[in-house]
């Protein structure tokens, strides 16, 4: 007998056996193709929402954190408690070299400024950082480059301006290269830049100008003072293991009680990332138990379907059999209708589910670009063949009823 993959009257026989109940087959094969598709579009639709969130954070290192100076909460050596933390360079110096796990840091300042530029003026926060602020906290260069560690060695008299402000001072012109007054000092420009993530410390970098920290403390007297502390840590740490230990270090250089935890704000990035990706776990298991629900029930349709295949064509498989069919020969067409239908149905679905996972990436298109709502290939293949694999199984105990079937009962069956 031909292989029935490649035998035409095999593939002319599924058809017509499927289309002798169309309202049946229809119904099975919307099962199939539902199953298919809520189980890509939940898939797509946790992978899009995991992106959106994600894209919040972009641009900031996953593995940092920031102190902010707070009030003491507790009275110590003489001091009442309500007292105002104030770091210093003392600080940043004693948490460098006590961490040697710390990769980048940087103190930094805020003041708000007026800026000038002949008759266009803005008023910006005015942050004054170290050169690896940006390691920290990346910035989208737009123009020119970001502050480096000469021009804060140097004390240079330079500026990087945000997007919003650069467009104030200079409109569509390159505002690099000229000078421009903050607070009554003049600095040069030499960037222009954006923020990419969503998180905000101080203003967003659009509506920031960053000079570097040693001239902002030359220029406006600030001391020693610092507003905040950022740092990352080198991978394979976790900034949550440091805080008691960077709580100790601060402590000794201030009038602080050693179990003082309101004197500072310790912002650990890391925590909130891996609350992230927690919440997401448990958003593609729920999207992977409820799809697998829908499919399952779509394969118990075929299984359904199949028997009662099996069942109208008792008469029909008895001839043959009597007439010399073997009985793979009867599995194998039994199966056959299965898995067509099966794969028909749940390439439709995948192909459906595709087509509204990518209008949605075309609906929340923003500044940033589309959210990736769409499935990989690989998981469309492997939902694909996931469905045909247990479409087919349901199929092999009606094919092994038909098989057993004996051919004088089958023919004397009405």
């Amino acid at each position: 007998m031909k292989n029935p993959i490649f035998d035409i009257e095999n593939w002319r026989e599924i058809g017509t056996t499927l289309a002798q109940n169309k309202t049946r087959t229809f119904m099975t094969g919307f099962g199939i193709f539902w199953g298919t598709a809520m189980l890509a579009l939940l898939l797509g639709g946790a992978e899009g929402l995991k992106h959106f969130m994600s894209r919040n954070f972009e641009g900031f290192a996953t593995n940092a954190a920031t102190i902010f100076p707070e009030r003491t909460t507790k009275s110590y050596a003489g001091f009442n408690k309500g007292m105002a933390l104030e770091m210093n360079l003392q600080d940043a110096d004693n948490i460098r070299r006590a961490i040697p796990d710390i990769e980048n840091s940087s103190s930094v300042n805020f003041m708000w400024a007026n800026a000038l530029y002949g008759d266009k003026k803005s008023n910006a926060q005015l942050t004054g950082v170290e050169n690896k602020y940006d390691k920290i906290f990346e910035p989208i260069i737009f123009d020119g480059r970001f502050l480096n560690e000469a021009d804060n060695a140097n004390y240079r008299k330079v500026c990087v301006l945000g997007k919003k402000v650069a467009s104030e001072l200079f409109g569509t012109a390159s505002g690099v290269g000229n000078d421009i007054q903050l607070n009554g000092i003049y600095y040069k420009v030499i960037g222009v830049v954006g923020q990419i993530s969503e998180i905000t410390i101080g203003a967003n970098m659009d509506e920031s100008i960053f000079i570097p920290s040693n001239s902002m403390r030359r220029s406006y007297n600030l001391g020693d003072r610092i507003d905040i502390f950022m740092m990352t840590f080198r991978q394979g740490t976790k900034p949550g293991n440091y805080e008691k230990q960077l709580r100790r270090i601060i402590a000794s250089n201030h009038p602080i009680a050693p179990d003082d935890d309101g004197a500072f704000h310790y912002f650990n990035i890391s925590e909130m990332f891996e609350m992230v990706d927690n919440v997401f776990a448990g958003i593609t298991l729920l999207a992977l138990v409820v799809g697998t629900g829908t499919l399952l029930s779509g394969v118990i349709g075929v299984g359904n379907i199949m028997w009662i295949i099996v069942r109208e064509r008792t008469h029909e498989i008895g001839i043959r059999r009597a007439i010399g069919a073997k009985p793979r020969d009867i599995i194998a067409q039994i199966l056959s209708e299965s898995m067509v239908l099966t794969t028909i149905a749940g390439i439709a679905g995948i192909v459906f589910a595709a087509i509204l996972l990518g209008a949605a990436e075309i609906f929340t298109a923003g500044p940033q670009g589309p959210i990736k709502f769409q499935m990989d290939f690989s998981q469309a293949i492997g939902i694909l063949a996931t469905f045909l694999v247990l479409g087919t199984a349901a199929g092999i105990i009606p094919a092994v009823k038909a098989m057993k079937i004996k051919p004088i009962e089958a023919l004397n069956d009405k």
